[in-house]
């Protein structure tokens, strides 16, 4: 989709810098005294949004499932559904109700998430500064990141969510003993009890840098796609920013705009399906390996 001009955005703003500071700034809450906690609420409010439409429209799926001819509604599901079951039968060896119901949730609410990113880049900030100017309060501090993806509290979260998931199943599986016993031995073996006790702080220190380094991967990168996909459509809005519909280098700019936002447009579909697609076959790829023992 082709961003809006710029020019609706930002009425007290003036300049690009001012621009993308404002479309990188967060409506923010200070909680506690000393601003103890900062919350994000644009982005704690479209994840709660996204994760209500996501169960909104698999539950009335599930409820309104036939056994002939599914609808297209159903189909789509089925498709999403049978999708990801396929991965998680082929990945997961181990036995467990929880892998396929959380690839799936992980998989539909990330790409939600970042499907957000396809909305034109001053839509929705404009539409919340209108709203915030109808209060009485100043547009410019109207400030609105609608992408939760692109927000590394949200990917942070996530991970050491599954960072947690991934301590539990290794322990519901290989039991305390098995567990402990496998972060002192494994990768490198040994017989005697003497190369053992030997080889055990390195074990555990590759230990620590394995299980550390998974949730910072796996949330960077998320983060980083998407921030960079957010930075590269407010570039592209800057292209008509204070432009006059007299000049002549205003339509010249637009279409390159146009084709710029079309093109970057297309390609973001593929990162935004791939980047949903990642999280989820890494998340399935640590549980099946913390389910199993080396």
């Amino acid at each position: 989709m082709t961003p809006q001009n710029s020019t609706a955005t930002e009425p007290a703003s003036s300049g690009s810098t001012e621009y993308i500071n404002h479309h990188l700034q967060h409506l923010q809450v200070s909680v506690g005294d000393g601003a103890f906690m900062t919350l994000n609420v644009d982005t704690l409010f479209f994840t709660a949004v996204l994760s209500l439409l996501f169960l909104g429209v698999f539950i009335a799926s599930a409820r309104r499932a036939t056994a002939g001819v599914p609808g297209k509604f159903q189909t789509v599901v089925e498709i999403i559904v049978g999708f990801v079951d396929g991965l998680v039968r082929e990945t997961f060896h181990g036995r467990s109700k929880l892998i396929a119901p959380l690839s799936l949730t992980i998989f539909v609410l990330v790409f939600l998430m970042n499907f957000i990113d396809l909305i034109p880049v001053d839509f929705l900030p404009w539409t919340w500064a209108n709203v915030y100017a109808a209060t009485g309060h100043d547009p410019a501090h109207a400030y609105l990141r609608a992408v939760p993806s692109a927000d590394l509290n949200t990917t942070l979260g996530m991970s050491l969510a599954v960072f947690a998931l991934t301590q539990w199943f290794g322990l519901a599986h290989k039991g305390p003993v098995g567990f402990t016993k496998e972060i002192f031995t494994a990768p490198f073996h040994a017989n005697g009890p003497v190369g053992k006790v030997a080889l055990a702080p390195a074990n555990f220190l590759l230990r620590v840098i394995e299980e550390g380094v998974r949730p910072l991967s796996l949330s960077l990168r998320l983060f980083g796609n998407m921030y960079a996909g957010e930075l590269i459509f407010v570039l592209i809005a800057l292209m008509t920013l204070d432009a006059s519909l007299a000049h002549i280098s205003t339509w010249l700019m637009g279409s390159v705009q146009f084709v710029a936002a079309f093109a970057w447009t297309a390609f973001h579909i593929l990162i935004i399906t791939l980047q949903a697609f990642i999280f989820m076959m890494l998340t399935i790829v640590y549980l099946s390996m913390a389910a199993e023992s080396h």
